[in-house]
């Protein structure tokens, strides 16, 4: 698995980090996860994601909502936030594969807690605290991933 190692030292840096994978991804279908400590940057993440994809509104975070849908590109945007779920069983019980349908550009923050009931991600974003600033570990774990970490490598090494 390729791997990509970035800091940041701000909401603000985490946001450009994520407007940078959102140019690299532009129009490419793709399963993204996001883990790390509540706290940590994920749905800040998120937010520099969508807003580099042209999203001009507010980016909540759907953790009551489980899943916040976008329409910014042509192409279906999902954000989910899976914090308080508590098995995948509800997850199936909101149709959560009919998301992962390779149609779709799928943003998972804290997919651990499917209990490896989700698709393997085409890229797995940690982010982890560095005292004030924040580590990111970006990894590909498919083709389509790989390309899009070589993208992000380019703009960030």
């Amino acid at each position: 698995m390729k791997a990509l190692r970035l800091c940041s030292a701000s909401a603000q840096t985490t946001e450009t980090i994520a407007a940078g994978l959102a140019e690299c991804c532009r129009g490419t279908p793709l399963l993204i996860y996001l883990s790390g400590e509540l706290g940590a940057g994920k749905t800040t993440f998120c937010r520099g994601f969508l807003h580099g994809l042209g999203h001009q509104g507010n980016v909540k975070s759907p953790t009551y909502t489980v899943v916040e849908p976008y329409d910014i590109t042509g192409m279906p945007i999902y954000h989910f936030d899976l914090y308080r779920i508590n098995s995948f069983d509800e997850l199936e019980a909101i149709g959560i594969r009919e998301y992962f349908n390779g149609q779709a550009l799928c943003l998972v923050e804290w997919p651990e807690r499917a209990e490896g009931g989700l698709p393997k991600a085409d890229m797995e974003f940690e982010l982890h605290y560095n005292g004030e600033a924040r580590k990111l570990l970006c990894k590909a774990g498919t083709e389509a991933g790989e390309k899009v970490l070589a993208c992000l490598s380019r703009q960030f090494q």
